[in-house]
């Protein structure tokens, strides 16, 4: 694969190859910053897309060279989206989709647990409670599965911070999920 400021340069002079390598690359975390905002899939599935949309339009703008930068810039349009969507409808945010669709056995490694809560909408209330820093580590970690130097770049934040941040987050999960009742275990 090519490095990535070779495939952001392509996708800045409209390769239409690099921008689906760069579309593909960040539609599972840009998708779920979305989803766990808004309150159903199909909102989640429009907004995604306008933000793709934005970045089409705009990609040959962006001063970023690197992928922490890059993502920096893609996420503050998911923001952006986000915050239009809500102001659109005059209305507070409602973070939590009630049919959980996402049904699969807990693992007791936090990380994993992420992925695989048995819970949804417990986990996307617990997420919505996090500061929204704690959200971008862990969506730039886990989702995005970022080293703690890019997800540092991305947030401008020093590698020790995120390392705490992502350490706050993962604890703040726990304590919050443990106090519905007990059946969620993060261990960390």
């Amino acid at each position: 694969m090519l490095p990535f400021a070779s495939l952001l340069d392509g996708a800045k002079s409209r390769d239409l190859e690099a921008i689906s390598l760069v579309y593909r690359q960040f539609l599972p975390g840009v998708f779920a910053y979305i989803f766990f905002r808004v309150p159903d899939r199909n909102t989640a599935e429009d907004l995604t897309s306008d933000v793709f949309v934005h970045m089409v339009e705009r990609i040959h703008k962006v001063k970023a060279t690197d992928e922490a930068t890059f993502a920096a810039w893609l996420f503050q349009i998911a923001r952006t989206t986000v915050a239009g969507y809500y102001r659109g409808r005059e209305r507070m945010p409602v973070s939590l989709q009630e049919d959980a669709d996402l049904m699969v056995s807990p693992s007791p490694d936090p990380a994993h647990y992420v992925e695989d809560c048995e819970d949804r909408s417990a986990l996307v209330q617990a997420i919505n409670m996090l500061t929204e820093e704690q959200r971008q580590v862990l969506i730039g970690r886990l989702l995005l599965e970022y080293d703690v130097g890019t997800v540092a770049r991305m947030i401008g934040k020093n590698v020790n911070a995120v390392r705490a941040l992502q350490f706050r987050a993962l604890q703040s999960l726990k304590r919050i999920l443990s106090k519905r009742g007990g059946r969620h275990e993060i261990t960390s």
